[in-house]
């Protein structure tokens, strides 16, 4: 019997479900010789010493990696990153369809914030354009000791806010700062009538 009949009856031994890994064979790389323009294989050069005693030092030649079967070092393709190639269809774009609920709220706030808007500016028009205190007369006052321009004001004007009271009194007697003031001094206060 021949060995091809043998191997022939002897069943082939069970793979397991699992699928072992294919173990790699390493491949080593091409060695290059030297070769003439029409590709004869120089002779190896013998390294020559100018004296005996000298040993020459081997030629080590730069290492390479070990060539893997199986594995490619070739480019892989690049897909496109746009629409059909990834398999999605491009839909040129629809306008934007608003519902009747969704006018009505895109309407309300459209009202509300633009109605915000005119009253903030109203009301900051009318305090810009609200008139002042009318001042009618002035008054000499003489500042006692500890006293400041904001208690002048106070005692002076009660009904009228004291800042603009100590401004007018500022301007009324060219003092570059409130602290200006020395306690025997005369001042002119505006009163209002």
């Amino acid at each position: 019997m021949s060995t091809a009949a043998v191997a022939a009856d002897v069943p082939a031994p069970r793979r397991s479900q699992q699928a072992s890994p294919r173990p790699l064979r390493v491949v080593p790389p091409p060695v290059s010789h030297p070769t003439t323009p029409t590709g004869r294989r120089l002779a190896e050069p013998v390294a020559r010493s100018a004296s005996p005693a000298a040993v020459p030092s081997p030629v080590v030649a730069p290492r390479r990696r070990p060539r893997i079967e199986g594995a490619s070092t070739d480019r892989l393709p690049v897909r496109g990153c746009s629409g059909e190639s990834l398999g999605r269809e491009i839909h040129p774009q629809q306008p934007l369809r608003l519902t009747r609920r969704g006018r009505m709220l895109l309407t309300a706030v459209s009202v509300l914030v633009f109605g915000a808007a005119i009253l903030v500016l109203g009301l900051r028009v009318a305090g810009v354009l609200e008139p002042g205190p009318h001042f009618t007369h002035t008054v000499p006052v003489q500042v006692a000791p500890g006293q400041t321009l904001w208690s002048i004001a106070e005692d002076t004007n009660p009904s009228v806010d004291p800042v603009t009271v100590v401004e007018k009194i500022a301007d009324l007697n060219k003092l570059a700062t409130p602290a200006d003031i020395l306690p025997g001094q005369t001042l002119q206060i505006p009163v209002v009538g």
